[in-house]
């Protein structure tokens, strides 16, 4: 879970740029996104497949070049 510890000194401004860079590296915002509607099992799966597919096309392609 993100924390940012605010100095006295520190902006507010500051602090919270912190804090979204954090929540950004953990993967919350994706997280709730992907979370916010209910996904049925079975296009859980299509979509792992759709992805699985890219990443393959993509690596092959890499290799080619």
């Amino acid at each position: 879970m993100p924390g940012v510890k605010v100095k006295e000194s520190e902006p507010f401004e500051l602090a919270l740029k912190k804090f979204k860079k954090q929540c950004e590296k953990a993967g919350i915002l994706s997280e709730v996104r992907k979370r916010e509607h209910f996904e049925k099992p079975s296009i859980k799966r299509k979509k792992k497949a759709i992805a699985a597919r890219k990443r393959a096309l993509k690596k092959q392609r890499k290799m080619m070049d």
